[in-house]
């Protein structure tokens, strides 16, 4: 509070007032109403100016480059966000350039620095609100470009720079500073979003290799994804001058820590390696395990997305693809035999029933005829004969209940056509009339029972 009362102490004292208006006004004549200061602000004018005539051309050729089929989707969004900020990166450059001639020559910039930082924080919001979908990254991105910016125009960026250097934490032959924690989480920040950003990129470059199976597509994917996030965090640490020999200790407490703690964390890791590598599973497959029947959807680091013809997506874990027994109907080929259990009547003509089922399964059209089916005699039950159709499908993908019951249905009508009968289970109960019994007694019995009689009386 001490300006203010030197300003209240001014404006109460004309002379004190008289040599504040001196003070500034020779200030004033000294460093802004001079020949270097008009020659920038015509500098910062003359590149707008330049700016605004090549954006025309900028924004054409950059809308021909997005519609290129060669080019990825990836980029063309890229190159719409860039359009609308044509006219400020060519202003940006323009003055980048002027501020290092100014530099070689060794001559006045101050004005055309501040024009520097403020259309760089402007360009880096921008591309932030359009790139980093995350609406709190976004934020925090723009509140630091402003803040960097604000500090650069007033020249105390230097002094931030110094006081945050100095909270600092000794830690053996490791210095941690507040500077190095924030230049860190920048870095590793910037360099993750671009690692992640490639590595989508590479990804649908991989997947459109035909000589590639689906399996290796996915493993390879997975693999270069890894790699470029360590690879970008090794960079952000190496970038803060962080010595990684420091973090020998942390690493082996960390790996004793996934030995214990993340046993099945890591063993869902090797086992989704394994299921890559030997191409067991893969995109498209209809398998069976645990109960759960559906095609896998996507192939991930911890678990096998599978979806049922309910459309529930189930999250397996790759373990229970190794330790437990898995039902792959497209591992080698898409071709599944499905088997149709029959009965007719004792009555019918069974080599009719037979025909029957062969001309309905022969009229669905998701049945193949190589191999052909076939309808086999399989036995006598106790109330009709058993028949049994079987046929092929080569999309089991599509699901196998609707196709069985289409030639049920087909089977159905067919047999109604040809009075050929579809027994059930009955039961036959007899009731035979019943039966006259006749006692008699004899003489032995009348006189035992007399004699006990009269041993009761006595």
């Amino acid at each position: 509070m001490d300006w203010l009362y030197e300003f209240v102490a001014a404006l109460s004292n004309p002379a004190l007032l008289d040599d504040a208006l001196t003070e500034g006004e020779v200030w004033l004549f000294r460093h802004v109403l001079v020949f270097s200061t008009f020659v920038q602000f015509a500098i910062v004018g003359v590149a707008f100016v330049v700016a605004r005539l090549a954006t025309p051309h900028a924004r054409a050729w950059l809308t021909q480059t997005s519609q290129l089929r060669r080019v990825e989707r990836g980029a063309q969004r890229v190159v719409r966000v860039l359009n609308p900020l044509t006219l400020p990166l060519i202003w940006l450059i323009l003055q980048w350039l002027s501020v290092l001639a100014a530099v070689q020559a060794d001559y006045p910039h101050h004005l055309i620095q501040t024009t520097v930082s403020l259309l760089t924080a402007w360009v880096i919001i921008r591309l932030a609100s359009q790139l980093v979908r995350d609406p709190t990254w976004s934020s925090a991105i723009a509140v630091s470009a402003w803040t960097i910016a604000e500090l650069n125009i007033v020249g105390l960026l230097d002094e931030a720079v110094t006081l945050l250097d100095g909270i600092a934490v000794q830690m053996g032959g490791l210095r941690i500073s507040a500077l190095l924690v924030l230049k860190g989480v920048m870095s590793l920040a910037l360099l993750l979003w671009l690692a992640t950003s490639s590595a989508r990129i590479l990804e649908k470059r991989i997947s459109r290799l035909p000589n590639l199976t689906p399996s290796i597509r996915v493993l390879f994917s997975k693999l270069l994804k890894i790699v470029l996030i360590a690879i970008a965090v090794i960079v952000a640490l190496r970038s803060v001058g962080i010595d990684l020999t420091a973090f020998a200790v942390l690493s082996g407490a960390i790996g004793v820590g996934i030995g214990f703690g993340l046993q099945k964390a890591v063993s869902n890791l090797i086992s989704g390696v394994m299921l890559l590598l030997d191409k067991s599973i893969k995109p498209g497959d209809v398998i069976a395990v645990g109960g759960t029947y559906g095609w896998v959807e996507s192939l991930g680091a911890r678990y096998v997305s599978v979806v049922t013809r309910d459309g529930i997506e189930h999250l397996i874990p790759n373990e229970d693809f190794i330790t437990q027994g898995v039902e792959n109907w497209s591992f080698s080929n898409n071709a599944v035999r499905l088997r149709i259990p029959i009965g007719v009547s004792y009555k019918t003509d069974v080599r009719l029933a037979m025909r029957l089922c062969l001309e309905a399964a022969a009229e669905v059209p998701r049945v193949i005829g190589n191999p052909r089916p076939v309808c086999l005699l399989r036995g006598f039950g106790e109330s009709c004969v058993d028949l049994e159709l079987r046929l092929w499908i080569d999309d089991p993908q599509n699901g196998v209940s609707n196709v069985k019951s289409e030639i049920l249905l087909k089977v159905w009508d067919k047999f109604r056509e040809h009075q050929v009968e579809i027994p059930f289970p009955q039961r036959d109960l007899h009731l035979k009339p019943p039966a006259e019994v006749t006692v008699a007694m004899t003489g032995a019995a009348r006189g035992g029972r007399t004699e006990n009689s009269a041993a009761a009386s006595g």
